[in-house]
């Protein structure tokens, strides 16, 4: 949320006086940060994109088939036939379609899988600050300043 009170120099003026954290809070906080730039790990495709994936390349289709009992045989033929004769006219049309699907698939990935990175590097920091507000709450309260 942006306010303007308090201003920045007197944010500024509030973080110097601030005292220097010890040298095992400073590791600590090494280790952490550490941890959480670990790269990501290439896994399986998110179950979301599974289908999608598997209809990326429009190019090709399932076999002609017809549930029409005396004119389907010709009707399979004619489209087998159809497709046989065309196909590098379709393949062609489609091909700037599939890379663009590909493109697509491949960087919803990428998203996806940040994302996860994300929420472990976020479950980390919570879990982190949980035990850091425990300890607090444990602490006897310090001498109190005016």
């Amino acid at each position: 949320m942006l306010t303007a009170e308090p201003s920045a120099q007197a944010v500024a003026a509030a973080t110097e006086r601030l005292p220097e954290p010890s040298a095992a809070a400073r590791d600590h906080l090494r280790r952490t940060l550490a941890a959480s730039l670990r790269a990501p790990v290439a896994g399986q495709w998110p179950a979301l994109l599974l289908e999608a994936r598997a209809k990326a390349d429009v190019r090709y289709v399932e076999p002609a088939t017809s549930h029409r009992p005396v004119l389907g045989p010709v009707l399979v033929f004619a489209k087998r036939t159809f497709r046989g004769a065309f196909q590098p006219f379709i393949n062609e049309v489609l091909r700037r379609q599939v890379h663009f699907n590909e493109a697509i698939l491949d960087a919803l990935t990428v998203v996806i899988e940040n994302q996860r990175e994300h929420a472990r590097t976020q479950a980390l920091w919570r879990r982190e600050l949980e035990a850091r507000l425990k300890q607090l709450e444990k602490e006897p309260p310090g001498p109190s300043s005016p």
